[in-house]
C-alpha cells in the first residue's frame, strides 16, 4: 500500500515542480498548493501507514510496539494550516501585481521593474 502512496507523491511533486515554472500566475499559485500537499503526503508516509492499532502506552510499558506514529499526523495538521496561510498570501500578493499591472504573464510583470 506504502508503494501507491509514494508513486502519488513522486507524481504530485512532479506536477507542482510543473506548475512552479510556469508563467501564469494562476499555476504559480496552484502550484504551490500541490507542493503543500505533496509535502503533507510525505510526512504521513513517513509514519507506519499499516496499523490500525490506537497509539495507546499499555499500563506498565513504556513504547508503543505496533501502532502508526501520532507525530507524523500532528505535523500534517500543522502544515496544512501553513500551507493555506503561504497559499492566501499568495493569492493576494498576485491579486495585486494584477491590479496594478494588469497581466498574470511574469515576464510581462518583469517589464514593469526599472532596468539597471
Amino acid at each position: 500500500m506504502e508503494f501507491f502512496f509514494v508513486l502519488a507523491f513522486g507524481f504530485m511533486a512532479t506536477i507542482a515542480a510543473y506548475l512552479l515554472m510556469s508563467r501564469n500566475v494562476l499555476r504559480i499559485v496552484l502550484g504551490l498548493l500541490l507542493l503543500g500537499n505533496a509535502a503533507n503526503l510525505s510526512i504521513f508516509i513517513a509514519g507506519r501507514l499499516e496499523s490500525r492499532v490506537p497509539p495507546l502506552v499499555a499500563e506498565g510499558e513504556t513504547l508503543i510496539a505496533v501502532s502508526a506514529n501520532p507525530l507524523p499526523q500532528a505535523l500534517i495538521l500543522t502544515a496544512i494550516v501553513i500551507s493555506f496561510a503561504l497559499v492566501a498570501y499568495a493569492v493576494v500578493l498576485f491579486e495585486q501585481a494584477h491590479q496594478r499591472l494588469g497581466t498574470l504573464d511574469t515576464d510581462a510583470m518583469r517589464e514593469a521593474e526599472p532596468r539597471a
